[in-house]
C-alpha cells in the first residue's frame, strides 16, 4: 500500500497569526489520523499573507496557491458566501486541499474554523 500524503487547505482573514493557523492545522491533522503534512494550500489572494507564509515555513512545507477560477471549479461540501465574496470562489480550504492532493485526492476532514482561519485536509497519492 502506498503511503498517504496529507495536504492542508487553509483560508484566513487578513492579519492572522501563524500560531492560530498552526493550531487549527494540528487539530485537523489529528482528526485525519495524524502524520506529516506534505503541503499547505490556499487561494492566490492569500498566498502572501504573513501568517500563512510563516506557518508553512515552520512546518517545512511549500505554500501552494490557486486562483479563484481553479478553486471555483472544485465542488466543495461546505460552500461559503464569505469565501465567494472574498476570493471569488465558493470555498478556499476544501478546494485548495483537494487541488493540492491532485486528481486522486480525497477530502478526509471537511473545513474546520477558528476565529480567523479555516482548514481542511485531503489525502493524496503523493
Amino acid at each position: 500500500m502506498l503511503p498517504a500524503y496529507w495536504y492542508a487547505g487553509v483560508g484566513a482573514r487578513r492579519g492572522v497569526g501563524a500560531d492560530e493557523v498552526l493550531a487549527l492545522i494540528g487539530e485537523a491533522l489529528a482528526e485525519a489520523g495524524g502524520g506529516a503534512l506534505t503541503a499547505l494550500a490556499t487561494a492566490g489572494a492569500k498566498a502572501r499573507e504573513p501568517g500563512l507564509v510563516e506557518a508553512a515555513a515552520r512546518l517545512g512545507v511549500p505554500l501552494l496557491s490557486y486562483g479563484a477560477e481553479a478553486l471555483a471549479a472544485v465542488t466543495v461540501p461546505n460552500p461559503s458566501p464569505a469565501a465567494l465574496a472574498a476570493v471569488g470562489a465558493p470555498g478556499v480550504a476544501e478546494a485548495a486541499a483537494l487541488l493540492a492532493a491532485g486528481p486522486y485526492g480525497v477530502l478526509v476532514v471537511d473545513k474546520r474554523k477558528s476565529a480567523r482561519v479555516t482548514c481542511a485536509v485531503a489525502r493524496g497519492p503523493g
